[in-house]
């Protein structure tokens, strides 16, 4: 995919991306990733590293929106974030350290555990909106 089809393709999941980010808060790596290795064909590093850097903009755009409504705990959002950096340092340099190959399939097996846990707790009714 190249060109006009691909800009098209970026903004269309760009704006899909913002829109889950927003309503699941999710970071967008489960979503982006596997849209940038199969339908871009980016390697899975440069997938990875690509999903990092549009993490950015959108968490702190849905966070905007959040903050202006008194929603979350900004003290906690703020140390959370000062250890997830430290976290990310680090997995990124083991993400470096490991065969495109090994990583792809340690992310997948990650996205598959937690899709399985959310859908165990969500047929159980469990992790409710009132927690």
């Amino acid at each position: 995919m190249t060109g006009v089809p691909l800009y098209f393709a970026l903004v269309g999941f760009g704006v899909i991306a913002g829109i889950a980010s927003g309503l699941l808060g999710v970071g967008g790596g489960t979503i982006i990733v596997p849209f940038l290795t199969l339908a871009v064909g980016l390697s899975q590093h440069s997938a990875e590293a690509t999903s990092l850097l549009v993490i950015l903009p959108t968490a702190i755009a849905g966070s905007l929106v959040l903050r202006r409504r008194r929603i979350g705990d900004l003290g906690l959002s703020l140390r959370f974030g000062v250890y997830g950096a430290v976290g990310s340092v680090v997995g990124a340099l083991l993400a470096l350290a490991l065969p495109a190959d090994t990583l792809r399939l340690v992310f997948a097996v990650f996205v598959g555990v937690v899709g399985l846990r959310l859908a165990r707790d969500g047929i159980r009714g469990e992790r409710s909106a009132s927690r």
